[in-house]
């Protein structure tokens, strides 16, 4: 991906000043016929482009086949087929074998011929296929690829050929075209891809030596220097689009139309870009990059010096950034706390690593592959962050716990002090907790107020409840410990529990921020002991003018009060207490919390079972 990005990044633009396609394309097919052509056809082809002073031609197609319209084999199949002999008398013999006519031309341009070699299974040829080329120097310094097979010419063409090279490609896994295999061993000799043979051919050399480089093996070539993989490969550094690259359509070349200035001095390459014949690779630039341009990339980068570099130690590098990386980002999350200096950081890092790559390509040539330690950083990073919010979550999970049972605690001490005053016990404070969140839980069940009794508020509803009579504390003794009834006069001072009990959570929950247990509280306190038609206190609110968690506490504290036993009154019966709330259906108490109540009667009569008092006498609500 970052190898593909720093190549268009980094492409020149320019057209191709070194080399010519001349183009057996669509339009030649068209004009001329199809493919495969005569072989005096193609003969005369390359013949015109000879005259035209090339420095070399590479022929980028094979001949494997003999040709069929050559009038020796037209005779022998009359004869194999019909028994007939026809007599070619007054035929020129260079005319009648049109393999053997095509071979001397190109032995008499010096035309670079192909080859191809089988990696699939082994095969043999008529001829050795050597090759007039020779690779010396310090071949020990490469493991090239051994070929069991090879793919030639005719007899007839091969055997004149005074120069040839191998055609094969090798694309990448995902199918792109990136690099090219200068050099394949058969048979214990080393042979030369056509892109090579033909550079030699126009540069007079006859050899090319191996040689140690600063970066890895180097093939030189008179005075260029090809670096190369172990294996033979060059990497393929693209000007641009397949357009960049010059070419002449084959049919023009045949009708003389193309100047002798397109041609002389340059390296020819004679091959197709018609899709039938499907010569053709995917490349950075183009989906569709006809496979002769790709010798005249390579000519281009090697008469250029800008053959991309692909270092023997970039591996061993690479693997050392990886691991420093992993040091780094692993030292990174141990130090450093702020979220945004970690991000930062390793952003920071990745950049250095990336922009390093694309400058030392950019300027040197030598590609590193950053973007493997980049993408270990990356998944550190990630991994780093999930753990680090995992731990983070799991101790706001414990400090919310934490806090949770803080609330608790404080609720039941601020309960406590109540309690002190007015002696009812702790389990009414667990009864009336338990029945305010059975209530409201029917309430949601049976779809009402669905909107306000969400999961968070029940649970508020449910710590909040035990400080319904914490303003008690402001009451005299004299009153909240009356064992008989209370005049007139004492019972107005009774009622301002409600008042006090709200002032006194107020005033505590106005010091923490936000909305907070404690104004639910306060809520409860003031308004438990309004009823449904405005005659309950402190303010005589009516209806829903009553908060609702005042009208669920409402019914939940008067039926507790009615189970238990107070110094003015024997416990009732559930029954008997139940009766005595549908008397205030309506008056006393909201008609849609009474009814949630009685629809969760056994479980009301389990909650009272399971928090029953253990004292003989308490003192209670009035």
């Amino acid at each position: 991906m970052f190898y593909d990005a720093y190549q268009k990044n980094s492409s020149s633009g320019a057209a191709s000043s070194k080399t010519v396609i001349v183009d057996i394309d669509d339009v030649s097919l068209e004009a001329v016929g199809q493919w495969p052509w005569p072989r005096y056809r193609v003969a005369s082809l390359i013949h015109a482009v000879a005259q035209m002073q090339p420095a070399a031609i590479g022929l980028d197609i094979i001949f494997a086949e003999p040709d069929r319209t050559a009038l020796i084999n037209i005779q022998k199949a009359f004869m194999d087929d019909f028994n007939l002999d026809i007599s070619l008398a007054g035929v020129p013999a260079a005319l009648t074998d049109n393999d053997g006519y095509l071979g001397s031309v190109l032995s008499e341009t010096g035309v670079v011929g192909a080859k191809y070699f089988y990696f699939d299974h082994s095969s043999s040829v008529e001829i050795s296929g050597s090759s007039a080329f020779e690779i010396i120097g310090k071949t020990d310094l490469l493991t090239l690829h051994d070929a069991p097979g090879m793919l030639d010419n005719t007899y007839k063409i091969a055997s004149q050929l005074k120069y040839a090279g191998f055609l094969n490609n090798q694309p990448d896994n995902d199918g792109m075209l990136r690099k090219l295999p200068l050099l394949i061993q058969y048979k214990g000799i080393i042979y030369p891809h056509l892109s090579l043979a033909t550079f030699m051919r126009s540069q007079g050399e006859n050899s090319a030596t191996i040689e140690e480089g600063e970066y890895g093996p180097v093939i030189r070539v008179g005075r260029h220097y090809i670096p190369v993989s172990k294996k033979g490969f060059a990497q393929l550094r693209f000007n641009g689009p397949s357009h960049l690259y010059h070419s002449v359509s084959a049919v023009d070349i045949l009708n003389g139309t193309v100047s002798e200035d397109n041609i002389r001095d340059k390296v020819v390459f004679v091959g197709s870009s018609a899709a039938g014949l499907k010569d053709l690779y995917h490349t950075v630039f183009d989906a569709q990059f006809p496979g002769v341009k790709t010798h005249a990339v390579m000519v281009e980068n090697i008469n250029d010096g800008n053959v991309i570099i692909d270092p023997t130690w970039g591996r061993t590098t690479i693997f050392a950034l990886c691991v420093l990386t992993g040091i780094f980002i692993s030292l990174l999350f141990i130090f450093v706390h702020s979220a945004f200096l970690v991000f930062a950081i390793t952003t920071l890092w990745i950049a250095f690593m990336l922009i390093g790559s694309f400058i030392a390509f950019e300027y040197t040539g030598i590609f590193l592959a950053t973007g493997t330690p980049a993408a270990i950083a990356l998944i550190l990073f990630s991994i780093f962050v999930i753990t680090r919010f995992a731990i983070e979550k799991r101790h706001s999970h414990i400090w919310f716990r934490q806090l949770a049972n803080a609330r608790q605690v404080t609720m039941e001490s601020m309960a406590a002090v109540a309690e002190s005053r007015d002696p009812e016990t702790g389990a009414h404070i667990k009864r009336t907790q338990h029945y305010v969140k059975a209530i409201a839980d029917e309430l949601v069940q049976s779809g009402f107020f669905s909107e306000t009794l969400t999961p968070d508020f029940i649970d508020l509803l449910f710590v909040s409840a035990p400080l319904h009579d914490l303003g008690k504390v402001g009451v005299p003794d004299n009153i909240l410990m009356k064992a008989g009834k209370l005049t007139d006069e004492e019972f107005v001072l009774m009622k301002k529990h409600a008042e006090y009990g709200k002032k006194i959570i107020y005033s505590t929950a106005e010091k923490i921020e936000g909305n907070n247990f404690l104004m639910l509280a306060g809520e409860i306190a003031s308004t438990h002991h309004e009823k449904w038609d405005g005659s309950g206190y402190p303010n005589g609110l009516a209806a829903e003018d009553i908060p609702l968690s005042g009208r669920i506490m409402a019914v939940a504290d008067v039926y507790d009060a009615l189970i238990s036993k107070r110094c003015y009154k024997p416990p009732f019966s559930h029954e008997k207490a139940c009766g005595i709330l549908r008397e205030g259906r309506g008056s006393s108490f909201d008609t849609v919390v009474l009814d949630a109540f009685f629809n969760i009667e056994e479980r009301i009569k389990e909650i009272a079972a399971s928090f029953s008092d253990d004292n003989e006498m308490v003192l209670g609500d009035r």
